[in-house]
């Protein structure tokens, strides 16, 4: 009789997990208390990163939460780059607490253009120039 019982509730236990991963209900315990939430239209993609990449298994775009540096002075940072066959971003958007930014790049070495919340920075053939 015990070990019927004991079936039984692993069986309802199985059965609320599966009803659990289904639902794609997701569990936070943090700080601020428990939440619970769920995806069932699938509409939300959640992850640490992600990369996008061609028939060669090359990346081609990628979004990544850069951590904070306390060594260089650089603050927590979300980046999209989009990247060419080469290999070499030539798109690149980060925002950060310091604000927003974005760099095009040219096939010329040297040769970029960054404009953030502070200035539009021209740089051609390693020659800097920054208009306010």
């Amino acid at each position: 009789m015990k070990t019927q019982r004991l079936l039984v509730v692993l069986t309802v236990i199985n059965f609320g997990l599966l009803v659990f991963l289904l639902a794609q209900t997701r569990l936070h315990i943090g700080a601020q208390g428990v939440r619970v939430w769920t995806n069932i239209d699938g509409s939300v993609l959640r992850g640490r990163a992600l990369e996008i990449i061609d028939d060669q298994g090359r990346v081609r775009a990628a979004i990544n939460v850069h951590p904070a540096d306390q060594v260089h002075a650089y603050p927590d940072t979300a980046i999209l780059r989009l990247i060419d066959q080469n290999g070499r971003p030539s798109v690149k958007l980060a925002t950060s607490e310091r604000g927003g930014g974005l760099a095009l790049v040219s096939d010329t070495e040297g040769t970029y253009v960054q404009l953030t919340g502070r200035e539009l920075t021209v740089t051609k053939d390693g020659r800097r120039q920054a208009i306010p």
